[in-house]
């Protein structure tokens, strides 16, 4: 296994006939979650991927666990669980930098994960764990499943990944900044926007912000600046590595997680750190260009194609 992650993913519904939730009267039914993203776009890219969490014993569980299987995930850790429902959520994407998400998640499956569901044994035999922080902010529980899946990996010498992913909707700012710098610094390579640095530490500056989550204890920092690219930082030193152009943005959403599998792929196959970031850049930029959270999300050769064109359309500029 190459990669764990944990967490919730839920059942999508997009309005059809109207943008709006309150004028359309048809819904798409997709999935999504943060951590099936990144698992989705690690094994696209040729890697071996598994997945913890709890569904409901319920037709969109059903649909769920299916659907993720047939994208090349390992869900034998995937506990049933028979009394609480899988989560739902409505997404309405009015234009590409204007989307408004709607969770009905509150009593899931998913905020049922104790502890007592991780298998040490499972998440031993991976190369990284990516965690984000959206699953600590589901319940106590789930907090403390974190905690225990981070003790695991560091007992076997597995690498944590963490993206913060910030979900204001979920908790209070006071516990989300506390538990969100806490994971920083158990992670081995940390993955932040830098909104969240800022909401983190109150600064705004990429290089203060490497610098001080340096501080906490990862290995490897890389901020991720939006259009511009991202920023990473080691102990030896910082560098920025531009995004990649684009025209229009269709759907934001999945960007960042399309980001973190194109990093940990790119950690995976031992590439420069330069190229580390490019992978990441590319994968995170290609996931805005389709409607939906993961569907955007590349193989290695559509993913290597993309980034060529775009460099020789650079240079030919």
């Amino acid at each position: 296994m190459d990669v764990v992650t944990i967490g919730e993913t839920m059942v999508l519904f997009t309005p059809e006939s109207s943008p709006m939730l309150r004028y359309s009267h048809s819904f798409s039914r997709k999935f999504g979650g943060a951590e099936t993203n990144v698992a989705i776009g690690l094994t696209r890219l040729g890697h071996r991927a598994g997945w913890i969490s709890r569904i409901g014993n319920d037709e969109f569980g059903k649909a769920l666990i299916s659907f993720v299987r047939g994208e090349g995930i390992d869900v034998s850790q995937v506990k049933i669980d028979k009394t609480a429902p899988t989560g739902l959520y409505f997404k309405e994407v009015r234009s590409g930098d204007q989307v408004k998400v709607q969770y009905y998640r509150k009593g899931s499956a998913a905020s049922m994960l104790s502890p007592e569901d991780l298998d040490e044994r499972y998440i031993a035999k991976a190369k990284y764990l990516h965690i984000t922080g959206i699953t600590p902010a589901l319940s106590e529980s789930c907090y403390q499943s974190i905690l225990k899946a981070v003790s695991f990996a560091k007992n076997n010498g597995v690498q944590v990944v963490f993206d913060p992913n910030l979900r204001k909707k979920l908790w209070s700012e006071e516990e989300a900044r506390k538990v969100l710098i806490e994971l920083s610094g158990l992670a081995d390579i940390l993955l932040p926007g830098v909104d969240e640095g800022s909401f983190m530490f109150g600064e705004n500056n990429p290089i203060k912000l490497g610098e001080k989550f340096l501080q906490l204890g990862p290995e490897l920092v890389i901020i991720k600046v939006g259009a511009k690219g991202a920023y990473y930082f080691t102990d030896e030193g910082y560098g920025l590595v531009p995004g990649f152009p684009l025209k229009t943005v269709i759907d934001p959403v999945g960007a960042g997680d399309g980001f973190a599998a194109g990093i940990i792929s790119g950690l995976l196959d031992g590439v420069p750190i330069e190229k580390v970031v490019e992978r990441g850049n590319g994968m995170g930029a290609l996931a805005t260009q389709v409607p939906g959270d993961f569907e955007g999300l590349a193989d290695r050769n559509e993913l290597e194609s993309f980034m060529n064109r775009s460099t020789r359309e650079d240079i030919d500029r």
